[in-house]
């Protein structure tokens, strides 16, 4: 069974209020969004491995660590994802980006995939796929069902809040895959919206309604 962290660290719970407050505009909005994504990368690489180089400084040499071992890869879910990326590349730019994109089919209500675009070696990444609310689960279980596909051996999923049903959906789905959350809410409502929440992501990212 994947493990579940939240993270408790107070600049990221600080700004998370204000990601969840109904006033905080989209300008604001989506700088939170970016700046939480950011320390939320910090704690999720901190057992990243180092190797151990020599560097020429300007008085002698030092025996310094630098990152080792697989490379890094991004994976939003279209479209809410995309607000969490700018603040991950700031603090890791030489991760590659790859995106998927679902939407729920209005008969059904499973997820349908309708893009998908990978870095060629994921096979030999460490990925993290992103996307601001784990509700349901039902398309993070789908979108790392199909990466999966594609080659991926390694993942996590990295989310800025869930609801308990999102998260017993996809350990249930994945075993193998970590979950990574700011916060994990009450419940989900009549409508599959995380309460408290924080609203629809990509509504108040983009603007839009």
């Amino acid at each position: 069974m994947g493990n579940v962290y939240v993270f408790d660290h107070p600049l990221i719970q600080h700004k998370l209020t204000y990601i969840r407050d109904k006033e905080t505009g989209t300008k604001e909005f989506r700088e939170l969004v970016e700046e939480v994504s950011a320390l939320m990368a910090y704690e999720i690489t901190r057992d990243m491995p180092l190797t151990e180089v020599t560097v020429e400084t300007p008085v002698t040499t030092a025996k310094c660590k630098v990152l080792s071992g697989k490379k890094l890869g991004l994976v939003p879910i279209l479209r809410a994802g995309l607000g969490m990326v700018d603040g991950i590349l700031r603090l890791i730019p030489a991760a590659r980006v790859g995106h998927i994109g679902l939407y729920r089919d209005p008969e059904t209500l499973k997820p349908v995939q309708y893009y998908a675009k990978m870095p060629s070696d994921i096979g030999d990444r460490e990925l993290i796929v992103i996307d601001p609310m784990l509700a349901t689960g039902g398309s993070a279980a789908e979108a790392i069902s199909r990466i999966k596909e594609m080659g991926a051996k390694n993942i996590k999923l990295m989310c800025l809040i869930a609801a308990p049903e999102g998260v017993k959906e996809v350990q249930k789905a994945h075993e193998d895959v970590d979950i990574y959350v700011a916060a994990v809410d009450e419940k989900l409502d009549e409508n599959s919206y995380i309460v408290p929440g924080l609203g629809d992501a990509g509504d108040r990212l983009f603007g839009t309604r």
